[in-house]
C-alpha cells in the first residue's frame, strides 16, 4: 500500500522485485500510465486459468509456471512429479501414523490399566490369603502345632544345606531341631497358596497314629511357608518296590511287603474312622507312604486331603485331584458315583497292585507286540493261579501273601464305589485266611491294547494334576 502523501517512485524504491500484470481498464477509469491515481482508488485485477476439473480427474494438480506464466496441470504430464508425490503421499502418511500412534496409545493405556488393576487383585489375594490362613491358626489355638520363624527353618535345615526331595509342592530338607531330633522339613512354593498348607496343617494336626506321619510344627511368615515332620530315615516306599531301583540290598520280602501293605490300610482307616472329622486323603500312592527306622509305614503329603463330617459319605469337589494312575473313577467323571472315603480305597488298590507287580517291574506281553491294562492281565494270572510265578515266590507262605494282595486290591479297584470294601474290612481281610476271601468281578475298566511305541503313557503315572 502507498501512503496518501507519497508516490509511485517512492514505493518502488522499497520493492526488489515488480511484475506488470495485465490489467483491463473500465469505462470511466483512468489511463494506464496514472498508475498512482489507480492504485489510490483500487482496480479489480482479472486473469484467466485453465479448466482444472479435466486435470483433477486425471490425477493431476493445476499449478502456475511462472517461466512461462501460464497455468499447468501438474503431474499429468510429469513436469513436477516428486513435487506431486510429496503432496499426495506425506498427509496420507500422517493420517496413518496418527491413526497408528493413537491405537498404539490406546492398548499402552488399557495395558496399564490391567496390569495395575491385575496386580492390586494379586496383592488382595495374597492379602486374603494370608489372613484365612491367620484365621485358621488361630482357631486352632493349643491343637496347633508349634510355630517356627523362618530364620528358625533356616537354622534347622543349616541354610537348606541337604535336599531330600522335591516335587511340585516345593523341596523338602533334612534338619534337626535343638533337642538333637532329626526332622523333615518341606518347605513350599512360593506359587502354591494357603490351601495346600492349610489342608496339610489341618489334616495332620488332628490325627496321632503309628501309620500317619507326623507333624511336629510348620513356618508362615507371608509367602513363606514351611511344615516340619519326623524324619523317615528309609524314604518313600516307591524307591523299595522295584529291583531296578539302587537299593537291591534291601529289597523286600513278601512278608516285609505284605505287612507295610497291612500298615498303610490301617493308617488310612484310622483317617475314615478313627477321627472325629473324616479326613480323606485323595494322593495316596507309593511316593506319599514314608518308611521308619524300623520300615513301618506312614502316610504322608495331605495337601490335597478334605476334611468332611464322619456321617457325611459324599463330598463336593469342583476339580479332579491325584495322581493318574491311582485316581478312582468317579474322581473325574460324576457318572461312576459320588466321590467318597471309597475314593481313598481305589488308590490304595491301584498302590497295593503295583506293590505286588513292582518287585519284578512286570510289563505283561501280549503276543509280543501289545501291552494289557495291569489289573486285567493280573486278574487273569489269578484265575489261572500264576500270581507267583513272575515275582520270584519260593514257598506256599509266600504264594498265599502274593495272592491274598492282590484279591484285596481287585475288590479296592472296582468301578462302582459301593462296590469296594471299606478300610476296615480291607484289614480283615489282609489278616484273615485266604480261604474266606472270594475272586471280585473283574474290573470294568481297562485300556485298548497299544503298541509298544506309546506304552510310556503306563510308566508316567507320577504326573500330578488338580
Amino acid at each position: 500500500m502507498v501512503a496518501n502523501n507519497g508516490t509511485l517512485s517512492d514505493a518502488l524504491r522499497f520493492c526488489d522485485n515488480m511484475t506488470v500484470a495485465p490489467m483491463d481498464l473500465m469505462e470511466g477509469d483512468v489511463g494506464g500510465d496514472e498508475y498512482e491515481k489507480l492504485l489510490t482508488r483500487g482496480f479489480m485485477l482479472n486473469w484467466k486459468a485453465e479448466d482444472c476439473s479435466v486435470c483433477e480427474r486425471s490425477g493431476g494438480r493445476c499449478g502456475f509456471e511462472w517461466s512461462s506464466y501460464h497455468f499447468r496441470c501438474l503431474c499429468r504430464d510429469r513436469p513436477h512429479w516428486f513435487l506431486c508425490f510429496i503432496t499426495w503421499f506425506i498427509p496420507r502418511l500422517f493420517a496413518a501414523f496418527s491413526v497408528v500412534g493413537f491405537a498404539i496409545f490406546v492398548i499402552l493405556v488399557a495395558g496399564y490399566i490391567w496390569r495395575s488393576a491385575l496386580s492390586k487383585l494379586m496383592v488382595w489375594r495374597k492379602k486374603e490369603n494370608y489372613h484365612n490362613v491367620e484365621n485358621f491358626l488361630n482357631s486352632c489355638g493349643t491343637l496347633a502345632p508349634k510355630r517356627y520363624s523362618y530364620s528358625d527353618i533356616k537354622k534347622i535345615t543349616n541354610s537348606f544345606l541337604v535336599k531330600l526331595g522335591q516335587g511340585g509342592y516345593g523341596c523338602v530338607y533334612k534338619g534337626k531341631l535343638s533337642n538333637g531330633s532329626h526332622v523333615a522339613v518341606k518347605v513350599l512354593n512360593e506359587s502354591k497358596g494357603g490351601e495346600e498348607f492349610i489342608n496339610e496343617v489341618a489334616s495332620i494336626s488332628r490325627t496321632s497314629h503309628v501309620n500317619v506321619v507326623t507333624l511336629l510344627g510348620f513356618c508362615f511368615e507371608g509367602h513363606k511357608k514351611a511344615l516340619i515332620y519326623e524324619f523317615m530315615p528309609h524314604g518313600s516306599l516307591e524307591k523299595f518296590i522295584y529291583k531296578e531301583s539302587s537299593l537291591t540290598d534291601h529289597q523286600f520280602g513278601w512278608e516285609r511287603l505284605s505287612q507295610i501293605a497291612v500298615g498303610i490300610a490301617r493308617g488310612l482307616e484310622y483317617l475314615h474312622r478313627g477321627c472325629n472329622t473324616r479326613i480323606l486323603h485323595f494322593d495316596i500312592k507309593p511316593h506319599n507312604i514314608l518308611l521308619d527306622e524300623d520300615f513301618c509305614p506312614k502316610i504322608s503329603d495331605f495337601g490335597l486331603a478334605k476334611l468332611c463330617p464322619r456321617k457325611q459319605s459324599i463330598v463336593s469337589m469342583l476339580n479332579a485331584r491325584g495322581t493318574v494312575g491311582y485316581i478312582a473313577p468317579e474322581v473325574f467323571c460324576r457318572n461312576f458315583g459320588g466321590v467318597s472315603h471309597k475314593s481313598d480305597v481305589y488308590s490304595y488298590g491301584m498302590m497295593v497292585l503295583e506293590m505286588v507287580g513292582g518287585r519284578n517291574k512286570i510289563k505283561p506281553e501280549v503276543d509280543g507286540s501289545t501291552e494289557m491294562y495291569f489289573p486285567d492281565w493280573i486278574y487273569n494270572q489269578l484265575e489261572l493261579d500264576e500270581v507267583g510265578a513272575h515275582n520270584g515266590i519260593a514257598s506256599e507262605a509266600e504264594n498265599e501273601m502274593a495272592r491274598k494282595m492282590v484279591i484285596v486290591s481287585l475288590w479296592c479297584i472296582q468301578t462302582v464305589p459301593s462296590s469296594r470294601p471299606s478300610m476296615t474290612r480291607v484289614v480283615e481281610m489282609l489278616e484273615g485266611s485266604i480261604q474266606s476271601l472270594q475272586i471280585p468281578p473283574k474290573p470294568v475298566l481297562s485300556s485298548p491294547p497299544r503298541s509298544g511305541e506309546d506304552s510310556s503313557a503306563i510308566e508316567s503315572s507320577s504326573m500330578s494334576i488338580l
